[in-house]
This record gives structure tokens, sequence and C-alpha cells, in this order.
């Protein structure tokens, strides 16, 4: 089996422009393929987690990847799957965030002579004359085809601004220089991108006669399509200042059990033959399988040493008398006691971040969604003394968010 059916087998694949030339190129190592990253935060999240692991597979096999940054592109932003206009940036930001996302795809894939490498488009695009661009890219294209393209669609009704308008052209000259440059002959990326993609192919075809092609990628939905990567609290990133190794293992150990399978396929690096055999494992083992998808990312996004404290913190939770060094912790302050040595219930809610407000606070006792210790919290006055904090007492709320609430 070639790299190109196992993508197939692993359900990554959702459109390609030539089938049997992309999957000749990709099975022989033949692909020198970019996937464009915008820089609108100083970190990658989970909704990039489907590139990182395609790019990784792909150069496994021999296939050459270049990460194209989005610094040029970054100054304009994508309307793709949005419905009002992006806001815009800096240069400065723009850069650091481009630097933040270099470490961590290091990662995933290496750079290095005949290895990976990466580009920023604001290299190229910043420089260009406007007249000449008018008259050697756009002239190309159709204004009429343009208007059609999904991703102009949902904006029209709203108003799409000039600036908006010119992300298309903007990300097939990108291919187009990718391609004279670096020999660049393939893009990827998620089905929003569809026809920015195919706009690519289409301008390299006009200007230089050569064949280029594109691919999609599935998107990362749960059993609902919604989206995977979000939580209550916002996105699940991969820098451990904005989520924690322990937060990232919980969000995949806390995925919906028909999800499992799913995202053990498509995203850890386990063989088909291993995931076969795990998913036909007793239903039984279901939590089994999820601290195996958990550990497994965390490991390839933190390192074996994160994932192994997250692990160790997981099972700390449900087992009484375990380890519980690694579990999420904060710290009160003596200060934040009364004079009788005490505290309510809803302010240490509220000052651990366990509930956003002291009325969702009150509201998560009232529906019995609050536990201190082993014992569900029934009374609004409930306090903890600071006996009980000197030696560290577990506070959930639900089944998923909790700390171990320490005195300072």
């Amino acid at each position: 089996m070639g790299i190109y059916e196992e993508l197939q087998a692993r359900g990554l694949i959702a459109q390609v422009t030539d089938e049997p030339e992309i999957r000749e190129l990709i099975n022989n190592g033949g692909a020198r393929f970019y996937i464009g990253f915008d820089p609108t935060a100083d970190s990658l999240h989970v909704g990039h987690f489907m590139a990182l692991c395609l790019m990784k597979r792909l150069q496994l096999a021999g296939n050459r990847p270049i990460v194209l940054i989005g610094g040029g592109t970054g100054m304009v932003g994508d309307p793709s799957g949005r419905t009002d206009m992006r806001t815009m940036m800096t240069p400065e930001t723009i850069q650091h965030n481009c630097d933040c996302f270099k470490k961590q795809m290091e990662r995933f894939i290496e750079f290095g002579e005949d290895k990976a490498v990466m580009v920023n488009n604001a290299d190229w695009l910043m420089d260009l004359n406007y007249v000449q661009l008018l008259r050697e890219v756009g002239v190309h294209f159709s204004v009429n085809n343009m208007l059609r393209a999904e991703c102009y669609k949902q904006r029209m009704e709203k108003g799409l601004s000039f600036l908006e308008f010119n992300y298309m052209i903007m990300q097939a000259y990108d291919f187009l220089h990718l391609h004279t440059t670096l020999g660049c002959n393939m893009q990827f990326g998620g089905n929003d991108q569809w026809s920015n993609m195919l706009a690519g192919t289409e301008l390299i075809r006009k200007k230089t006669g050569d064949d280029a092609y594109a691919m999609t990628i599935t998107l990362l939905l749960n059993s609902e399509g919604k989206k995977m990567g979000k939580t209550a609290s916002g996105a699940v990133w991969l820098d451990p200042n904005k989520t924690t190794p322990f937060e990232f293992f919980q969000y995949w150990r806390n995925i919906d059990d028909q999800d499992v399978m799913k995202c053990i396929r498509l995203l850890t690096f386990r063989s088909l033959e291993e995931i076969e055999e795990i998913e036909h494992w007793d239903p039984s083992r279901i939590n089994e399988k999820k601290e195996l998808l958990a550990y497994e990312l965390t490991e390839m996004v933190h390192g074996k040493e994160e994932a192994d404290k997250a692990l160790e913190a997981a099972k700390a939770l449900f087992t009484p008398g375990a380890d519980s060094t690694n579990v999420p912790s904060f710290a009160l302050e003596a200060a934040q006691f009364s004079a009788e040595g005490t505290i309510p219930v809803i302010d240490v809610l509220t000052l651990a971040g366990l509930c956003p407000s002291k009325s969702e606070a009150r509201r998560a006792i009232q529906q019995g969604g609050v536990t201190v210790g082993e014992e569900k919290v029934t009374d609004l006055a409930a306090v903890l003394t600071q006996e009980e904090v000197k030696n560290g007492v577990m506070v959930r709320r639900g089944k998923k968010t909790f700390k171990k609430i320490t005195l300072a």
C-alpha cells in the first residue's frame, strides 16, 4: 500500500484535482507540496492538526513540504468561512506569530537542506507593483467565476470588501511563485480553500504551461458535524502557555465516544493494522481507547515527559490515594480566608476559574454539579477551611472541570 492509499484508508482525502497523477507523485516521493498558514494568532491550534499530521506523513514517505506562512496574505485576511472581516494586524504582530509557528511545527516536520522549508509570502507579495500585478495576473481571473466561489458567496449578503476580494488572487500568485522558484507542484489545504487552490493550478497552467495539482484534507469534525478543537473557554492551542499539556490531554480524553476511532485513524501514527485491532476491542475498553488517543497526541505536541505527567494526573483524579502532583492546582492566599479560617465554596469556584461568575457558581451547586473531595455540595453557604485546603482538596465542577485547591 502506497502513502496515497493509506491517506484514503484513514479518511484524510476530501477532494483532488487529478487523482492518477497525484497518486503517482506522492507514492513515488515526487511531491514538492505546500500548505499555507495565516498567522492570525501566536499559536497553532487543534484546527491545524490535520495539516501538520499530513505534512509529517508525506515527508516520511519521501515528499518535500513547503510551509508557507502568510505574512503577506495575513495583511489582507482570508474571507473563507467568515461572516465578517478579520481584524487587521500590524507587521510586528504578524512576524511574532510567524516565529511562534515555526517552533511548534518543528515537532512535526524536519526542516533543513533537502528537507522541509519555511517561506513567508510577505517576502514577495509586499514588493509587488500593483499595475504590473493587474496586467500579468489579474488578466487571467474572471470576476464572474470568482463571485461563484463558495468562499465569497457567503459574504455577499453582508458585504465583501475589495481588500478581501483580492485574497484568491494573492493565494493563486503564491502557488505560481513557489512553482517557479522552488518547483512546487502541489498544494494541500482545507475544503474551504478549494476555490483558491483551483485558481492557483489554473494560473500556473496559463502562465507556464505546466501542470500543478491540489488536494483538500478532511475537516476535523465531531459526530454532530461541528469543528473540533473548541472548549467552553475557547480554542485548544498547541502552545503550553495557552492550553496546558494536561488540558490538551483532557480535551482528547473527554471527546465523544463516537469520535474516538475517527480521531485515532486521522491523527495518530499507529499502523492501519493496529487501528483495525483497536477498533475491535470490547466496548468496555472505550476509556482505554480515549487514553491512548490523548496520550499519543499529547506526546506528539508536548513530548513524552509532559504526556506521562498528564496521564498520571488524569488517573489520580479517579484513584483514591494516587499521586496528584501533576493535577492542575490553584493556591489560595491566607488573606482570602475569613477571621474564622473559612472561605465560601462559591468564591473558590470563581477564584480558581472553575466558574466564570458567582451566579454561575451558585447555579452549578443548585444543579448538583459541584464536588469537594468525594462529597457533593448542596448548600450554597458551604465553606472550605484552611485546614482542608492546607493538605490539598479536589474541587470539581461537573465531570471534566476540576482543580486541586491548595494554600499558598
